[in-house]
């Protein structure tokens, strides 16, 4: 039986750009080269980030301060199936920055959660479920903190890592 080779899922988030630029679609390149699957977990701010992934599955959704038209055009939340795991995606689940319990809420029976919002990259195991946050994307973090992304590897299992975006 042939060994079938782990989905390589790029993930960022708070990426706050009014337009695409050509060092974002550059850092973008970068970044996720080897993924076929990007998701976006809000705080885009507007839609025109998306064209930088036009030659993969992309999946997003609005955060708080997208753009009227990010909001009408994305989900508020998503879930997603690849191969034997659930994704549930979205920015952020209520009005404080420390709301992962809130997140478990939001989704029923899931195995990965992908937030943002709090701009400090997450990796880790709680109740259950992996829970990423990629950070910023866009080095919009506190403290002059890089810019941040996760690269998700689902193949038997979900493996996931925190990457700093190349200056």
């Amino acid at each position: 039986m042939p060994v079938v080779p782990p989905l390589t899922v790029g993930i960022l988030s708070d990426t706050h750009l009014s337009r695409l630029t050509p060092e974002f679609e550059a850092r973008a390149e970068t970044c996720f080269a080897d993924c076929s699957v990007i998701l976006h977990a809000g705080d885009l701010t507007d839609l025109t980030i998306l064209k930088a992934f036009t030659n993969r599955e992309v999946h997003a959704v609005h955060g708080n301060m997208c753009s009227f038209v990010c909001h009408k055009a994305l989900p508020e939340k998503k879930v997603l199936r690849y191969r034997n795991f659930t994704v549930g995606l979205i920015h952020r689940a209520g009005n404080t920055y420390d709301f992962e319990d809130q997140l478990i809420d939001q989704f029923e029976d899931v195995d990965c959660i992908i937030y943002g919002h709090t701009h400090h990259p997450v990796c880790h195991h709680h109740s259950g479920i992996l829970f990423i946050n990629p950070g910023s994307f866009q080095a919009t973090g506190r403290h002059g903190h890089p810019g941040t992304y996760a690269i998700l590897k689902i193949g038997d299992t979900l493996r996931a890592t925190i990457h700093e975006v190349p200056v």
